[in-house]
């Protein structure tokens, strides 16, 4: 009897909580994570750990602060401090971390009204803050040696990709291989190293249909297809840099990436083709982070040009 009656939009009630879909995002980051922690001990733990716990604290205190409801249960402080710590380098200070936290959470996203009302990734922007106030510390790459981190210093696989022979021999190190690459041997952010380990974590949640693929791949497919007309190395373009963190966990961001499949499709080609210009034309050899932010500012003109038309409805004249 009931199927006969015909009610309001939405009639799926098999909708995900957003608690559910975060702790999808968290088990996604657990390989990453975990590679990080082998490749450079066990400081990934515990920088990782103060970035959650500063994301929690300070979006607990905001929402005091502003007789709001708390939302520290929906796990998206969570998700934010550990997709800003692999945003970080291992040897990063602890107290930076904090600054980074307060930037993603009482600035970015708590200032516009909380989840779903920021405009910006709030990692993706904690990062860009910490690396414009504090570049020494931002670009301090140590080379993966089991627990050795504060031994070796390291270039990052763009940079050394752009060092000419003699600037390489001078400083004793290789351009990485496409195995290093995928397996994360390199130096970089914790993000920008086992390209496996995120592909993994990627396709784990596409699986889970947590995320739409047209985004990651339009991003991907994009810089790939500029890199090879240009003359570069498209595989070593992808594998190196924070691509495939940029492209299945922060260009998928449900707040601040548009909706339907057509905007995912352009807001990928856009991160993918200024990605291309900042690494081939610009002097930073990275801008994977650059490129989601300056997306996510036109995010609302993108889903406009792409909203898909109501059925039946008629323009306003």
């Amino acid at each position: 009897m009931n199927k006969l009656i015909v009610s309001p939009s939405p009639h799926d009630e098999n909708y995900m909580k957003t608690s559910a879909i975060m702790l999808n995002v968290i088990i996604a980051l657990i390989p990453a994570m975990a590679v990080g922690c082998y490749m450079f001990g066990w400081r990934v733990l515990t920088l990782t750990a103060v970035c959650v716990v500063s994301c929690v604290a300070f979006e607990y205190i905001c929402r005091r602060m502003m007789k709001r409801p708390n939302t520290i249960g929906d796990l998206s402080a969570v998700v934010t401090g550990v997709i800003l710590s692999m945003n970080l380098p291992v040897t990063l200070p602890y107290w930076m971390a904090v600054i980074g936290a307060f930037v993603a959470i009482v600035v970015v996203k708590q200032l516009f009204g909380g989840l779903g009302q920021n405009f910006a990734n709030p990692a993706i922007t904690a990062r860009i803050v910490l690396m414009v106030s504090f570049p020494g510390a931002m670009t301090h790459w140590i080379k993966p040696v089991s627990y050795e981190y504060d031994a070796i210093s390291s270039a990052t696989p763009l940079r050394l990709e752009g060092m000419s022979t003699k600037e390489l021999d001078t400083i004793g190190q290789d351009v990485p291989s496409y195995m290093e690459l995928l397996l994360g041997k390199v130096g970089g952010c914790l993000g920008e190293t086992c390209a496996l380990a995120l592909l993994i974590g990627g396709l784990y949640l596409a699986a889970r249909k947590i995320i739409s693929l047209a985004a990651p791949v339009s991003f991907i497919g994009s810089l790939a297809l500029l890199t090879a007309v240009t003359g570069g190395d498209p595989l070593y373009h992808i594998l190196a840099g924070g691509v495939f963190l940029g492209a299945f966990f922060m260009a998928t961001d449900y707040a601040t990436t548009p909706i339907s499949t057509k905007g995912k499709i352009v807001f990928g080609l856009g991160c993918g083709i200024i990605t291309f210009v900042i690494r081939h034309f610009g002097s930073y050899p990275e801008g994977v982070s650059f490129s989601i932010l300056l997306m996510n500012v036109l995010t609302p003109y993108i889903e406009q040009l792409t909203r898909t038309k109501v059925f039946g409805a008629k323009e306003a004249e």
